[in-house]
């Protein structure tokens, strides 16, 4: 990818799950690469530690929306991926304050800041959860945004706003809306680190709603789809889908992965690891066709050979997971 060589680069959330992969990718394609990562006391970078991206990016610890950080971080950057977000759908009904600061708060600030430093794009990370349960599969990009939890109406206004900044100021950007991408370094927060968590050890796999239907992309396919976003024609003030076009139940996605495991534990479908009420989605499914025709992508993975990827990657960082009462 020499389109990236010397091209500087800032990725917010990039201590993530998919901001660390993608982090890793712009770096072997030799971008110089800034990473804003979260404050802690420990300075830790996330995922970032041990990477092979190690020091190689230029770390800038502060708030999402901090404009100060944002303003130095930005200068003499080309592009920016914006995966900063705060995720998780039972923790959205418990302090929906905190979404809307750093989802909605936060990505103002971010396109603020790209606009005043002359970023040449913003790659603006969506989700999904957005369309809420559809109103027929597969789900095109201009299916009507229907949120059904706290967090999927602060990442639906997030969007909003970085639509109006390319219509309103002119600004580029690129919307990528990826479903449920899954792979090694996701959280016990995600169904299949839970699955995969509790096959392991056993006795059951409990889970809450076993019906509802997912499209998963294995992460080193949807980073393809972010990285050809950051360059792409004629993506500006889009939408574009970045899943498979096929799902799975739930039900069945733990059959699956017990067949992976060689496991045969009962699955337990629990209230109390249910989503709260009303906020289930009962079937997401990709319309990608956008993605192949302006990006020229398509999953490299099917769905058996990704989960046996993300199960040996799980069974080699075992002191990282342990089963919980997390609810999916």
């Amino acid at each position: 990818m020499p389109v990236w060589t010397g091209r500087r680069v800032l990725v917010t959330g990039a201590g993530g799950f998919i901001g660390s992969h993608v982090t890793e990718r712009l770096v072997g394609a030799g971008a110089p690469v800034r990473a804003l990562l979260r404050y802690t006391s420990n300075a830790s970078r996330g995922w970032l530690e041990g990477s092979t991206a190690g020091d190689s990016v230029e770390a800038f610890f502060g708030d999402v929306c901090d404009r100060d950080v944002l303003a130095r971080a930005m200068r003499g950057v080309d592009v920016v991926f914006h995966l900063a977000a705060l995720i998780g759908i039972p923790y959205s009904y418990e302090a929906p304050a905190s979404y809307v600061r750093t989802n909605i708060e936060g990505t103002l600030a971010v396109l603020q800041a790209a606009a005043a430093a002359g970023v040449r794009r913003v790659v603006h990370t969506s989700t999904s959860e957005v369309y809420g349960t559809p109103h027929g599969v597969p789900i095109p990009e201009d299916h009507p945004l229907q949120p059904q939890s706290p967090y999927a109406a602060s990442k639906a206004a997030a969007d909003l706003i970085a639509a109006a900044f390319h219509k309103s100021f002119g600004l580029e950007v690129a919307t990528i809306r990826p479903f449920n991408t899954y792979g090694p370094r996701q959280s016990l927060r995600a169904v299949i680190p839970t699955i995969i968590s509790q096959a392991l050890s056993g006795p059951a796999i409990k889970l809450g709603h076993v019906a509802p239907t997912r499209d998963f992309t294995f992460v080193s396919d949807t980073v393809d789809a972010f990285i050809a976003m950051g360059t792409a024609e004629k993506v500006d003030g889009l939408v574009v889908n970045v899943g498979s076009g096929k799902e799975i139940s739930i039900g069945a996605l733990a059959e699956l992965i017990q067949s992976i495991t060689r496991t045969s534990w009962p699955v337990v479908s629990e209230d109390v690891r249910a989503r709260p009420p009303a906020s289930e989605v009962d079937r997401l499914c990709a319309d990608a066709s956008r993605a192949r025709t302006l990006l020229g992508w398509a999953p490299q993975h099917v769905l058996r050979d990704g989960l046996a990827r993300t199960v040996e990657w799980i069974v080699e960082h075992r002191d990282r997971y342990r089963t919980a009462d997390y609810r999916v």
